[in-house]
């Protein structure tokens, strides 16, 4: 699959940091779907900006659209500087703080990425709070059998057995990349 410039530049940043936990590309042409479906006036969450590899699929799935917008959140202050140093659309917004405790005060969304603990193994019950009706909430790096620690392996065993029997979603498991959880939160 040919990557989108975008993209490529993010993969670049990450190498230039030496970060190693960016989405996989199958993870990412994912995202780049699901922001296409985001409605018009719509808003996206990213968990976990890391050096914008997620956020960059997310920017090019909405193409030349300007009436999104994207809320990123990083906990980590000079990983956020790097990356907001790139060139981004003005409908980003960037977030520094703690993913789980700055949820509640962010809104509501159409499409949540969750590819941070906050918000995903802390926090999860925010995140779905945060979900609009017909929301998309994507959770990466689900696959609990790519991760050696065993409480980062109970966390997420927790973590998906509360999405599939959250009666307010529905959800499907995509075992491929780092492990998928797709949920869409009932009308």
């Amino acid at each position: 699959m040919a990557l989108p410039a975008i993209v490529v530049d993010a993969r670049q940043r990450a190498e230039a940091a030496g970060f190693t936990l960016s989405s996989k590309p199958e993870v990412g042409a994912l995202l780049s779907c699901l922001a296409a479906t985001v409605p018009a006036e719509g808003r996206i969450l990213e968990l976990g900006t890391g050096v914008g590899s997620g956020l960059s699929w997310l920017v090019h799935g909405l193409g030349a659209r300007t009436d999104v917008e994207i809320v990123t959140v990083e906990i980590d202050d000079a990983l956020q500087t790097h990356t907001r140093s790139a060139p981004w659309p003005p409908y980003v917004r960037f977030e520094l703080g703690d993913e789980a405790t700055l949820i509640p005060a962010l809104g509501a969304f159409d499409l949540i990425f969750a590819d941070a603990p906050g918000g995903k193994t802390v926090g999860l019950e925010s995140t779905i709070a945060a979900l609009r009706a017909g929301g998309t909430l994507i959770v990466d790096d689900m696959d609990v059998t790519r991760h050696e620690d065993p409480e980062l392996q109970q966390g997420l065993t927790r973590v998906r057995q509360e999405l599939i029997t959250d009666e307010r979603l529905v959800c499907s498991v995509l075992a491929f990349s780092s492990g998928v959880i797709v949920a869409v939160r009932r009308w």
